[in-house]
């Protein structure tokens, strides 16, 4: 689900002026985005007594939330359900004084400080710093069966949940190199990987595509699109159609049980882009070894800038990092 619904403004009329300037909410930093990046921002903005506002978004607790079990977010020996860490994460942060909100960001001006920021096209607040900290959404392929099993089977995310699987039968979608990285990585837990392209080639590196023709557990799937996942209350298999439009068409069947997604993930990041520089796919860029943006006083945490790990404890470290980053601008400016 993406963080953000988009506030469509003429560029030509006032809207946008006359709006920001009514019924204003001055805060020192607001934090936009409830995840581990979020939420652990918000702790250490709390204590830093910035008295930061929270803007959860309309997935409040981020993707975690849709996540059955963590196993590799310390603090847990025992593991855990996603929910519940992340509302264990944000009552940390009410502890300390954080208040948060429910709504969607539809509108920013980060042209000059104090930071405008519009949430659901009607509140309104003026912000000396602000913790983008929206997050990445994963690209799914679509299917009404995949959003049925999604912590049940399928997953976006290999390195999360890829434990579960040990000794059993998996697939993985996707052509690219994240593809056949998660397939590689799975090929060491689980006992068979079915690696799934709907084009008769990879789109990976040639050293990637060596690596997964190598491995002796992965057999890749050319030409292959799935049309189903199956099961019961699980994953237990998936139903696929190979060469697809040709004369040649045929329906095979899998025995999976689990199914993961790498076709990629879209950052959150749309409502900022005016201002804030991005890659190609949308991520916001930082400062190496900071949270700084192109923006002084506007800092980014968490998968939104963060195409490469996209880990629940490097998301929380990254708060922690915008949090520090944030009190040393405020108390610069003061």
């Amino acid at each position: 689900m993406s963080f953000f619904k988009t506030l469509k403004l003429n560029e030509n009329d006032n809207n946008m002026s006359d709006k920001l300037n009514e019924n204003i909410e001055s805060v020192k930093c607001l934090i936009i985005g409830s995840g581990p990046a979020g939420y652990t921002a918000a702790i250490y903005a709390a204590r830093a007594n910035l008295k930061p506002i929270v803007i959860q978004g309309m997935e409040a607790g981020g993707q975690l939330t849709t996540t059955t079990e963590v196993e590799n977010f310390p603090g847990y020996p025992e593991g855990v359900t996603g929910p519940v860490m992340m509302e264990d994460i944000k009552s940390q942060a009410e502890r300390f004084g954080t208040d948060i909100r429910w709504g969607e960001v539809t509108a920013v001006d980060f042209s000059k400080r104090p930071f405008k920021v519009i949430v659901d096209e009607e509140k309104h607040f003026e912000a000396e710093a602000v913790i983008i900290a929206t997050g990445a959404t994963a690209r799914y392929l679509g299917l009404e069966s995949e959003q049925k099993y999604k912590g049940a089977g399928v997953s976006a995310c290999a390195t999360c949940d890829g434990f579960f699987y040990r000794g059993k039968n998996i697939a993985v979608v996707g052509g690219g190199d994240t593809a056949a990285e998660e397939a590689i990585y799975l090929s060491g837990l689980a006992k068979k990987v079915y690696l799934i392209i709907r084009k008769p080639f990879m789109r990976a590196s040639k050293v990637m595509i060596k690596k997964v023709e190598n491995t002796s557990n992965i057999e890749v799937l050319y030409e292959h699109n799935t049309k189903e996942i199956v099961g019961t209350n699980v994953v237990t298999g998936a139903i696929l159609i190979k060469r697809k439009g040709e004369i040649d068409e045929c329906e095979i069947k899998i025995n999976i049980d689990g199914f993961f997604v790498a076709i990629g993930h879209k950052p959150n990041s749309e409502v900022f882009a005016k201002y804030i520089n991005t890659d190609k796919t949308g991520y916001i860029k930082t400062i190496p070894g900071t949270s700084k943006t192109n923006i002084q006083g506007i800092f980014a945490a968490g998968d939104v800038q963060d195409p490469i790990y996209r880990q629940a404890v490097t998301a929380a470290a990254s708060g922690c990092i915008a949090a520090l980053d944030t009190e040393k601008f405020i108390a610069s400016q003061e």
